[in-house]
């Protein structure tokens, strides 16, 4: 497998003041599944920026794609950002565009005709649940329906890289099983996925998956694994749901 990610002894620090990320070292190989765990303050957010090129490191080498993050000219940070699916702890949906305009919006970057484009968002909407709402502004979704639309314009475009912060924070139990299959799905096509959360449940539910915890800004063992229950079992279209080209790919 080819890698996607390198970090080498990376150091992040704001200001003054200790690191907040401390020779940080690991590798995320092509079509892995990562769960990032760790207590509040622990640096998670901080390490998924970095991961997203939101955020140079203090010190140390980041390697995305094979090239060198940490020297990128900003001039190629556009095109390599297309690579990378982000689901924002805090949404970021445009709010002056509909739920299908914000789902829309990596596609329309990328060029893909608006007939597909149309067509994609139709089946990403019927599948996350939320057909009625596509005309919907994101001030007048609840918090659970915003974070389905953050999670469906991150992942439509199928990137190589998928980085989530607590994805399924603000969602209810069926839902987050759901869209823990979804990501699960994009990573058995070969999408490399980091998932930061603390829901333990989810974690049983990836066996194979690999496991980065944070301590005080420094990567560590984590505790023993819990007992690994049964898979992601594979979750049937919605009752509503017409065949499309999602359902037939695999997500």
């Amino acid at each position: 497998m080819a890698n996607i990610v390198q970090f080498e002894n990376v150091g992040l620090r704001y200001g003054v003041g200790e690191e907040t990320l401390c020779d940080v070292s690991f590798t995320l190989r092509s079509g892995q599944f990562h769960f990032l765990t760790g207590a509040s303050g622990a640096g998670k957010t901080s390490l998924l920026r970095l991961l997203y090129l939101s955020q140079r490191p203090s010190r140390g080498i980041i390697r995305l794609f094979g090239e060198d993050a940490v020297i990128l000219p900003r001039d190629r940070l556009p095109g390599f950002r297309r690579r990378i699916g982000v689901v924002f702890q805090d949404f970021r949906l445009i709010p002056h565009l509909s739920a299908a305009d914000n789902i829309a919006l990596p596609l329309r970057v990328a060029g893909m005709a608006e007939s597909d484009v149309a067509r994609a968002v139709r089946e990403m909407l019927n599948w996350i649940g939320l057909s009625e709402r596509a005309t919907a502004r994101p001030a007048t979704l609840s918090g659970g329906e915003q974070q389905r639309v953050a999670i469906a314009r991150a992942v439509i475009a199928r990137p190589e890289l998928l980085v989530a912060d607590e994805p399924t924070g603000n969602v209810d139990p069926a839902m987050a099983e759901r869209l823990l299959h979804l990501f699960h799905s994009l990573h058995r096509l070969g999408t490399t996925v980091v998932m930061a959360t603390h829901d333990w449940h989810l974690i049983e539910r990836v066996p194979g998956a690999h496991h980065l915890h944070l301590e005080r800004g420094r990567l560590v063992d984590p505790d023993p694994d819990p007992p690994v229950t049964s898979p992601v079992p594979p979750i049937p279209p919605r009752p509503d749901a017409k065949p499309s080209t999602i359902v037939r790919s695999g997500l």
